[in-house]
């Protein structure tokens, strides 16, 4: 099956592309972010401050990297379980988040927002932390180093593999026919 190179800086204008069961190589900067640091992002919204990272047109990968063995950016860093996010992700999205990373089916409203605000979530394989970790080429906690793992990191991946599960013409691999 055909991969499609994307570089996740341009994904404001190639997200609509996207449709469901797609598979993607994605190259360039994405941030991690799990619910704790969701949380605080919200927060800092709520305050009016500026969040750790421009969220427009940005990528968020729901992992936590695991420290780094020699030799590699990272550990482990496979996707968690993307509806613990859910509650958070339409806010987000509807300020111009464009792509979410993870793993499992999305809440009603989620979809909604995603194919509102022209975006799109792709799946990473679960269980594979160790391989998604080899594309990782550089890391760098920009927030909440409190929360170690789930900080919030800068991401420089290449070609990190993806399938396109949720796309913003309302194609969506976790509904059933």
């Amino acid at each position: 099956m055909e991969k499609i190179r994307i570089n996740a800086q341009q994904m404001v204008k190639l997200a609509p592309t996207l449709h469901a069961g797609d598979n993607v190589l994605l190259s360039g900067i994405i941030y991690t972010a799990r619910d704790a640091a969701h949380k605080r992002m919200i927060d800092l919204i709520n305050q009016g401050k500026k969040l750790p990272f421009e969220l427009l047109g940005a990528t968020i990968y729901y992992a936590g990297a695991t420290p780094a063995p020699e030799g590699l950016a990272t550990g482990s860093c496979g996707p968690t379980t993307s509806t613990r996010m859910d509650v958070f992700s339409p806010r987000l999205l509807d300020l111009g988040l464009k792509c979410m990373i993870g793993k499992g089916g999305r809440s009603p409203e989620v979809c909604e927002a995603i194919c509102r605000n022209q975006a799109v979530y792709l799946c990473a394989i679960g269980g594979a932390g160790a391989l998604a970790c080899r594309c990782i080429k550089k890391q760098d906690v920009i927030a909440f180093d409190d929360l170690g793992c789930e900080s919030i990191k800068r991401l420089e991946v290449e070609d990190f593999p993806l399938i396109t599960a949720i796309d913003c013409h309302g194609g969506n691999l976790f509904k059933r026919p």
